[in-house]
């Protein structure tokens, strides 16, 4: 699976351990994040992310911000994307069955590393589940759809 992950300066040190992580599960990667700690703009990061999800450049995004709020925000601005904040193993693999998300946005403040390490691991492996979902996903495709001349997309 080919993954992007981005993240904003709060978000550094845990981008490159699950670069590596990543990597070690066979995974591709593209690091679309920022490399340095100076204060960055986390929508810069994450919209970049979803728009390559989105576009097929990737399969799906991980992002990275301190409490992963306002990664999730500005990713789902962007058609197509179902990003959800993680906090536990438990929301990772329920927004992969039930939503389908395709990015998953992390604390870096309020998760310990290897919690975060789980957690990715759990929602790479959950599939969507479809049935009564699908149809639930399929609906807000259609108002993105409908929408999408008053969003300038």
């Amino acid at each position: 699976m080919k993954i992007a992950v981005g993240n904003d300066h709060r978000g550094v040190a845990i981008k490159h351990r699950l670069l590596g992580l990543l990597k070690d599960l066979g995974h591709e990667v593209a690091d679309l994040g920022a490399s340095a700690q100076s204060s960055v703009d986390y929508p810069d990061y994450a919209i970049t992310v979803a728009e390559a999800v989105s576009a097929g450049q990737v399969d799906r995004g991980i992002l990275i911000c301190g409490t992963g709020h306002g990664m999730c925000i500005a990713a789902n601005k962007v058609t197509g994307i179902r990003a959800a904040n993680c906090r536990d193993i438990v929301d990772a693999e329920l927004s992969r069955r039930h939503n389908d998300a395709n990015v998953m946005c992390l604390s870096a403040d309020l998760i310990g590393e290897e919690q975060i390490e789980k957690m990715v691991q759990a929602w790479l492996a959950t599939d969507f589940e479809g049935g009564r979902h699908a149809r639930r996903i399929e609906k807000v495709a259609a108002y993105e759809k409908a929408h999408e001349s008053h969003s300038g997309n």
